[in-house]
């Protein structure tokens, strides 16, 4: 059978970091299954780096919502990605973001959380789940990533246990080259 992977994400997702990893899911062969607040048409954000003291936004491309968070048995998918963006914002706040991530970390099945997707990480139900590990995340959300109990490393890809973090959409190729070594693992 297949291998299932778990997208979670919402409207102002960062178009590069949830349609690569989706992309190469699927090119591995796996399904993909993108969740959401609710089963729609989600709108996706483009960030870019122009010089500025921080990343520029604009409208991206839209991305359908295969299933909603309540609809989600986390013990069906063998790993989780979080993309970043402005999603994380707020679908952390969803009643059932605690009890999906959550599965994943009592699993030990592989996570990839990328950019701002450390938000969504503070609403794990055990918050020793990240004491004495070493993440990263995109730079605003260090103060995130070290509240979390966790260390903040500098380095664009981090790999610790089955969490594999990413600083930003460039590091992408590394992020999911790390991210899949552990699903093929499973």
């Amino acid at each position: 059978m297949s291998k299932k992977i778990l997208i979670i994400t919402g409207d102002a997702v960062e178009s590069l970091e949830v349609y690569y990893p989706y992309f190469r899911v699927l090119e591995e062969g796996y399904e993909a299954v993108i969740a959401a607040p609710s089963v729609k048409t989600l709108r996706t954000v483009v960030h870019d780096f122009e010089g500025w003291d921080t990343y520029t936004e604009k409208p991206g491309y839209q991305l359908n919502a295969h299933i909603a968070f309540s609809e989600v048995d986390p013990a069906a998918y063998d790993g989780l990605i979080i993309p970043g963006g402005r999603a994380p914002e707020y679908i952390r706040l969803h009643d059932d973001i605690p009890r999906i991530v959550s599965h994943f970390f009592e699993a030990n099945k592989p996570v990839g959380a990328i950019c701002h997707a450390a938000l969504v990480l503070s609403v794990v139900n055990d918050r020793s789940t990240f004491q004495g590990r070493t993440m990263t995340a995109y730079a605003a959300c260090r103060p995130d990533v070290e509240a979390l109990g966790a260390a903040y490393s500098k380095e664009t890809l981090c790999v610790d246990g089955n969490l594999i973090s990413g600083h930003a959409w460039p590091d992408l190729p590394g992020f999911m080259r790390e991210f899949l070594k552990q699903v093929h693992a499973r």
